[in-house]
C-alpha cells in the first residue's frame, strides 16, 4: 500500500506566542487529559531520529493500525516520510530520561537521542526500545496534514510487550506514574 500525504485547505494557525484566548484555554484543558508517553523512532545508523509524543492512539485491530499526531515542524517528519517505517515505543516510569532526550531537551538531535538505552529491531528495522512497556513496529500507511500537525497512520507489522510493568504518563505538564 502506498502512503501519501493528503491535505485540506485550512487557514494557517497563529504562532505559539500568538495563541488566541480560546486556543490557550483549549491547551490548558488538554493538559488535564492524561496520556501514555511514547517515543516515535525512525531511521538507521547516523540517520536515526525520533520524537516524544502523547498523541498516540489505536485506530483499528483488523488490520492492526495506530495513529500518531506529529507537529509538521518536527525534524522527524522528513525522515518518517522518506523511510516509511517507524516504531512507537510506550515508555515506563524509569524511562523519563529517554522521553526527555527524544523531546530534544539539552539540544540533543538525531542519533544522540538514542544514547543511554538498549535498542533492538523487529520487522521493519526501525529502532525499538528493548524494555519498552509496548513497542509497535509500523509501516507508514498514510499521512494527513491538518493545521499544524501531520496525522500519521501506521500499519502495525509486529509488536511486543513487557509484562507486569507500568506506563509513564504525562499529565498537567509533567511526568507521572500510575498510583492505584
Amino acid at each position: 500500500m502506498n502512503a501519501h500525504v493528503s491535505s485540506a485547505a485550512v487557514a494557517p494557525s497563529p504562532a505559539a506566542n500568538e495563541l488566541t484566548p480560546a486556543a490557550l484555554a483549549f491547551r490548558a484543558a488538554m493538559r488535564k487529559l492524561a496520556g501514555a508517553v511514547s517515543v516515535l523512532t525512525v531511521g538507521q545508523g547516523d540517520e536515526r531520529t525520533g520524537l516524544t509524543a502523547t498523541s498516540v492512539s489505536s485506530l483499528s485491530v483488523e488490520p492492526p493500525t495506530l495513529l500518531i499526531c506529529v507537529n509538521r515542524a518536527a525534524s522527524s517528519v522528513a525522515p518518517l516520510l522518506k523511510e516509511r517505517a517507524f516504531a512507537i515505543n510506550v515508555l515506563r516510569p524509569h524511562q523519563e530520561a529517554v522521553a526527555d532526550r527524544f523531546a530534544g531537551k539539552g539540544g540533543l538531535k538525531g542519533p544522540a537521542r538514542y544514547e543511554g538505552a538498549d535498542w533492538a529491531r523487529l520487522e521493519t528495522g526501525a529502532p525499538v526500545l528493548a524494555d519498552a512497556l509496548a513497542a509497535f513496529d509500523c509501516v507508514l500507511e498514510d499521512a494527513i496534514e491538518r493545521h499544524s500537525h501531520l496525522i500519521v497512520i501506521g500499519r502495525v507489522v509486529a509488536s511486543r510487550i513487557t509484562e507486569n510493568a507500568d506506563p509513564l504518563l504525562y499529565w498537567a505538564g509533567g511526568y507521572r506514574g500510575l498510583a492505584l
